[in-house]
């Protein structure tokens, strides 16, 4: 109009922040898995430990749990989600300095781990071994990961909030209240606290935690990543973004109660052991639906994945996820449960999710982050493609002998118990 003037608006996204993050969860990911290789080949060659305790499977196999999970997969969270964010809100994140705070502070976080669990100082408990200070690092750290997160949202230029900001923002909210309701405790020293939980409700609230960060750690944001990225890689819109919206409903409404399948057969009484059971069942639905609906997202596409290595990836990613959130269910069944318990079938089946979902996932999208960041082309799609087709055959000839022996070491218990 006359008199006035118009000029479009200008601002930059954060690509820093999301470089930095891809290469700490890239480096953790060759660390943490190195480790998984080294206790692997100790079950073998007990002398690999060089008769030093800090080098004994009791204390590198939480160093490469917490490796894998909160370094590798943590770092690509906050890749993934830095990257999304930005635009799918159409601005600026709020605060640089709080997105580098986040960064230095979670690497911090992951030195002091990798210091702490090989001198033995760990609370004993399945993926939060560490002790009080670290638990109040990372406190800190995920508040300001948060406070940053939904400024931004405040701050967005685009109305609608897309379904991964829905499971970002339930995993920041499920894993606040997680961290802090397991970690009470109370400290008696610098390194060392006496948990305020204790008996049957010290073993329900460790698995109402360790089974949630699963869901909402290693899931709920990774399905965030799987409803931008690969759209992204397919140039094709989300199959039914009715269907994500109910996917999103469902699965965290049920995915909170599924704990106790993970100590049926123990001392919690048996009506919360049905009640993780029934709803771990139930879960099959929202999951197979989110599967479905990022596979079907590739209609019109399926030409491009025999060359494509990004969504060769992706494609077994949420392929791994059906896979995995069928066979938990299924485990969590109480004759199923008789057979796997105890054995290497669970190490599979969390090796299939681990490696498969998370990993791969990671891996396209590194594969389609990287060029884009750097405004350039793939170095080698052969190199991808090699990369592609060594983790499918490892993940397979890892886990099918590992299903193979859990059957094995069943029929032993059940040998050594009759």
């Amino acid at each position: 109009m006359e008199g006035k003037s118009s000029h479009a608006e200008q601002f930059y996204y954060d690509n820093k922040i999301v470089r930095a993050f891809a290469y700490a969860s890239l480096i953790w990911g060759i660390v943490g898995m190195l480790v998984g290789v080294i206790i692997a080949l100790q079950l073998v060659f007990p002398a690999l430990n060089f008769s030093t305790s800090w080098l004994t499977f009791g204390r590198l196999r939480p160093l490469h749990t917490n490796a894998v999970i909160f370094a590798f997969v943590g770092n690509g969270i906050f890749m993934g989600v830095y990257y999304s964010l930005q635009r799918t809100v159409k601005a600026r994140m709020a605060s640089q300095f709080l997105s580098w705070f986040n960064f230095w502070g979670w690497q911090s976080i992951i030195v002091l781990a990798a210091v702490t669990l090989p001198l033995g100082l760990t609370s004993s408990s399945e993926y939060a071994e560490l002790q009080w200070p670290i638990d109040i690092l990372i406190a800190l750290v995920w508040v300001a990961f948060g406070i940053n997160m939904f400024a931004t949202i405040f701050k967005r230029r685009e109305q609608h909030l897309y379904v991964a900001i829905w499971f970002y923002i339930a995993t920041w909210i499920t894993v606040t209240v997680l961290h802090v309701v397991k970690n009470l405790e109370i400290p008696y020293s610098l390194t060392m606290s006496y948990p305020v939980w204790a008996g049957v409700q010290d073993a329900l609230v460790q698995w109402w935690y360790g089974h949630n960060a699963v869901a909402f750690f290693l899931t709920t944001p990774y399905l965030g990543l799987m409803y931008y990225f690969l759209p992204k890689a397919a140039n094709r819109p989300v199959y039914s973004y009715r269907l994500s919206i109910i996917h999103f409903w469902a699965l965290i409404f049920i995915y909170i109660w599924a704990g106790p399948h993970h100590l049926l057969y123990t001392s919690l009484p048996d009506w919360a052991q049905s009640l993780g059971t029934v709803f771990s069942v139930m879960l099959i639905a929202p999951s197979w639906g989110g599967m479905i609906n990022g596979l079907l997202t590739l209609r019109g596409a399926w030409d491009r994945v025999r060359q494509d290595p990004i969504l060769k990836f992706m494609v077994v990613a949420v392929t791994a996820y059906g896979m995995s959130t069928f066979e938990g269910p299924m485990l969590s069944i109480k004759s199923i449960n008789a057979i796997s318990h105890y054995t290497d079938w669970t190490i599979a089946h969390v090796h299939v999710g681990a490696l498969g979902w998370n990993g791969f996932l990671t891996f396209g999208v590194l594969y389609w982050l990287i060029p884009k960041l750097y405004n350039t082309k793939i170095y080698s799609l052969k190199l991808a493609n090699i990369h592609f087709w060594i983790g499918t055959l490892g993940i397979v000839f890892y886990a099918v002998p590992m299903y193979w022996s859990g059957f094995a070491q069943s029929l032993m218990w059940e040998t050594v118990y009759t």
